[in-house]
């Protein structure tokens, strides 16, 4: 997949320079940067540890990114579109508890818990894009503060307890695996929803619009665009996609805790800037995502088994983040 960029009209006439609402491929991609330290964090991991290349391994330290994922994957959207979400790990939480609250002190069935806990998701996905989409606030306070509402719904239902109380048949999704193979389930479902993702967003008119949304959305909205309902789309899906995360975390952890993804909203960003997407809106790709976000994980993997510290770790990480947007911009500007 290919990052995009689309070019707006800046006029009806169409006079000479103009350009149509088209997605552009482009030459360069932002991605190849991310796809390029993931290999070389690959290589050099597996030279630090003979551990490292256990495949078994591997998939049970990339179960633990699997959330994040999925959360990165609905905020590559969000970013693409020119706005940002910094509610999807409070949302989580509130899906999470609400979720086990549901079945363990109101004695509902839990598939039904499972159902009512992806529209809560997709409900506080679409209340964010209300404020954002229909009265034209900043993404970026209105998700400031429906992260902490969320996450303070969460507290309110469960405290400082957790609760367990679920059936056999919805814990322990990192146990499935695929016949013969180390795959867990957890990484096939993001693989899904990744793939279902990138043909929406590069195959599709939906896709173009998220891109002409970021490049310039006053020029997307005369264009014919659907501006507001696409905004609103976005955060809805945003939400399912958090609330996806809080089921599967609630299944792997087989406990609910109102504490649960502290700080994965910047976990998931991280991820997304990573892979080339531009926190300005207007570029960025599903690929790219799924790529950082292995990195991150190889990366992590790889110095853990050479026991390097956390705060070492968080440094490295950041420096590669810094090092994949100045790589990004400079063969850009070159590019130009």
């Amino acid at each position: 997949m290919v990052s995009s960029r689309v070019p707006i009209e800046q006029g009806t006439t169409g006079g000479k320079g103009s350009q149509s609402l088209t997605t552009r491929l482009r030459p360069y991609a932002p991605e190849l940067v991310a796809t390029g330290l993931l290999l070389a964090a690959f290589v050099v991991s597996s030279l630090l540890s003979p551990y490292f290349l256990d495949a078994s391994f591997l998939f049970r330290q990339m179960l633990l990114y699997m959330e994040i994922g999925i959360m990165a994957l609905g905020a590559t959207l969000i970013i693409i579109s020119g706005n940002l979400d910094l509610s999807v790990a409070g949302l989580l939480a509130m899906v999470a508890c609400v979720t086990a609250y549901l079945h363990a002190q109101v004695g509902l069935p839990m598939e039904l818990c499972v159902v009512l806990g992806l529209l809560l998701g997709a409900a506080a996905g679409a209340f964010n894009g209300f404020f954002v989409a229909a009265l034209g606030l900043p993404s970026l306070p209105v998700t400031l503060a429906t992260m902490a509402l969320y996450r303070g719904v969460a507290q309110i239902l469960l405290g400082d307890h957790s609760l367990q109380d679920f059936p056999k048949w919805f814990l322990g999704i990192d146990r499935h695996v695929i016949p013969g193979t180390p795959i867990p389930a957890p990484f096939l479902i993001f693989l899904g929803i990744a793939l279902v993702m990138g043909l929406a967003l590069h195959r599709s008119i939906f896709g173009r619009w998220v891109y002409a949304l970021g490049t310039n959305a006053r020029a997307a909205y005369f264009a014919g665009v659907p501006t507001r309902r696409v905004k609103l789309l976005l955060f809805t899906l945003s939400g399912f996609l958090s609330g996806v995360a809080g089921l599967m975390l609630d299944s792997r952890l087989l406990v609910a805790r109102y504490d649960h993804a502290t700080g994965w909203e910047l976990e998931a960003i991280t991820a997304v800037v990573l892979g080339g997407t531009a926190i300005s809106g207007g570029r960025g790709s599903i690929f790219g995502t799924v790529v950082a976000l292995i990195l991150i994980a190889i990366l992590r993997t790889g110095m853990g088994v050479a026991n390097v510290k956390v705060e070492s770790q968080l440094a490295v990480t950041g420096t590669l983040l810094v090092v994949s947007v100045l790589v990004s911009n400079v063969l850009g500007r070159r590019r130009k």
